[in-house]
């Protein structure tokens, strides 16, 4: 999928702008000059110069390049599915893992991710349930990262 620079120009131009918009709330600091504003400001800025950038050299090429243009993948029911289903499974996590813990749902949505890529059943729970582990393992023991347990809270580590 290819979009048109003026479509990330836009997006740019408008997160500058947010960012300057929040920044401008934030305090200063008595006896200076600089303050807790500058540097995000000084990004937005930037992000708002390569945005309209962007917007000006998409605008004028609008004509030979398409807003938006699906590449091949895109005519294959297949592949349309197997998008559809890693976006689904993000969404599932973010709506499901609090009730259901990390685990469980890691697991799930690992196990459905393969078994629609043709990953032998057998296999798909192994590697699911290995790889849950082994995420979970690295992001809650050695980076902290606080992930819920769900209902598994009963026997948590």
């Amino acid at each position: 999928m290819k979009f048109n620079d003026a479509v990330f120009g836009l997006i740019l131009l408008v997160l500058g702008a947010l960012v300057l918009a929040v920044v401008r709330s934030y305090p200063g600091i008595p006896g200076q000059q600089v303050g807790p504003a500058l540097f995000p400001g000084l990004i937005a800025v930037g992000l708002c110069v390569c945005g309209a950038m962007l917007l000006v050299k998409g605008w004028r090429e609008r004509q030979a390049v398409a807003w938006v243009r699906f590449g091949d993948w895109a005519a294959s029911p297949r592949h349309v599915l197997s998008a559809a289903l890693v976006i689904g499974a993000v969404l599932f996590y973010i709506f499901a893992s609090e009730r259901l813990g990390f685990l469980p749902t890691a697991a799930i949505s690992l196990l459905a991710l393969m078994l629609a890529m043709r990953v032998p059943p057998g296999r798909a729970v192994l590697v699911a349930v290995i790889a849950s582990l082994l995420i979970h393992a690295a992001f809650y023991k050695l980076l902290r990262v606080p992930l819920p347990w769900g209902v598994l809270t009963p026997i948590a580590w």
